[in-house]
């Protein structure tokens, strides 16, 4: 089933896609008690309201990131009955190229990680786009800082203490344009990023440790139809064609998101990342912001 504002741009998204039933309004699609999860695609202000109505009607809900505008936005997710499953759209966790790439720092290859560098950018300058509008949660630290930040803490299994960040906002828009951010994991372990909504398209992570790396050379959007691949190196040279290459072969990561999530539906199988996991990400949003608000260091 598929649901829009409109019935018409339902229907016809419907008869492109194969999909059977077409409803005019989110209301009417969560009344129907043939339809058991929902994935919620909407922009980040309908996030919790969406997935509270969808969740009151006794429907799971596969949300997309970030999940909320904010730390008290997500906390309502908390309200949500006992038995109903909620998860935050990071597809990333569920590609294989990450799940090596934890592997690998995991099993001491790397020697004690340090260190996580992150780029990810696109151009866009649409006014009509909801990832231009500042009111509804729009700008790069929304829509793309996020994750950087799950990376960070999908690798370091653990949550940073403070960040401190740079900001540069879109004049008309008044969104962030352009966001470099550090972030204090403690014990030495740091992550730093930047991300930008108006400069060429680029992506990368680089895991750095005592005494190796990887870089994981698309890290975020990888094609379901071609293999990606991992550089991993001792640092013995900055020739990159001396690395050792590790192929990983094509996948969509969606579909791996998608199928974990119906399998925790339908069968019961843990969701690795849930309500609490969300809440956790956003505090660091949160801090990022507050930071560029108080130019200085922000708890998390």
């Amino acid at each position: 089933a598929i649901s829009s504002r409109d019935l018409a741009t339902a229907r016809a998204a419907a008869d492109r896609l194969g999909i059977e039933k077409a409803y005019g309004s989110y209301e009417e699609m969560l009344a129907d008690p043939q339809i058991d999860a929902v994935y919620n695609p909407l922009p980040n202000h309908l996030h919790v309201d969406l997935t509270l109505a969808a969740a009151r009607t006794g429907k799971h809900v596969l949300c997309e990131k970030p999940m909320a505008l904010n730390v008290a936005d997500a906390e309502r997710l908390r309200e949500v009955p006992e038995g109903i499953i909620i998860a935050e759209a990071f597809m990333v966790r569920y590609h294989p190229q990450w799940l090596r790439a934890r592997d690998i720092a995991r099993s001491g290859e790397l020697g004690r990680i340090t260190a996580i560098n992150g780029f990810f950018s696109y151009y866009n300058k649409d006014p009509a786009n909801v990832r231009n509008k500042a009111d509804i949660g729009g700008g790069a630290i929304m829509d793309i800082g996020c994750y950087p930040v799950t990376a960070a803490r999908f690798i370091f299994e653990s949550e940073p203490k403070r960040v401190v960040s740079l900001i540069d906002r879109d004049p008309d828009f008044k969104t962030d344009r352009l966001a470099s951010v550090i972030a204090d994991f403690d014990q030495g372990r740091q992550l730093a990023f930047t991300v930008g909504m108006q400069i060429v398209p680029s992506q990368r992570i680089e895991i750095i440790g005592e005494k190796g790396r990887v870089e994981i050379l698309i890290p975020f959007n990888a094609s379901p139809n071609q293999p990606t691949a991992l550089l991993v190196d001792d640092g013995a040279s900055l020739d990159a064609s001396l690395s050792r290459r590790e192929i990983i072969a094509p996948c969509d990561q969606y579909t791996e998101q998608a199928e974990a999530f119906a399998l925790a539906v339908l069968e019961g199988k843990p969701l690795a990342w849930g309500i609490e996991d969300a809440i956790l990400s956003m505090a660091v949003l949160d801090a990022i912001f507050a930071s560029e608000k108080s130019n200085a260091w922000a708890k998390v």
